[in-house]
């Protein structure tokens, strides 16, 4: 799972999701139904940390395993959509193991 840069990028694909989901429960039911103003201060921040790096790695997967845009674009968009992460995770898991991407 950790061969450089695809399997980093699955990781950092996990990390997002799980962080999105977490600044989702932050953002609705802390800030919007407690009222707590400064709920989605910190979590925002390590999201956004978390979203940069899976950024970066997807570009530097994207150089490396020579991607066409439409597969970079299709796992950018699935970093916007909550869940839609953890569907993406295992399809390019057994792409890799199948060796239709190298890595």
């Amino acid at each position: 799972m950790f061969q450089y840069p695809l399997g980093l990028l699955r990781l950092s694909s996990l990390l997002d999701g799980l962080s999105f989901v977490i600044l989702l429960y932050f953002a609705i039911y802390e800030k919007r139904i407690l009222g707590d103003e400064t709920a989605v201060r910190i979590p925002g921040m390590i999201h956004g940390i978390i979203f940069t790096i899976f950024l970066v790695f997807l570009y530097l997967t994207m150089e490396k395993r020579k991607w066409p845009i439409k597969r970079a674009a299709l796992v950018f968009v699935c970093s916007l959509i909550p869940f839609a992460p953890f569907f993406l995770e295992p399809k390019l898991k057994r792409k890799q193991e199948s060796g239709e991407i190298e890595g």
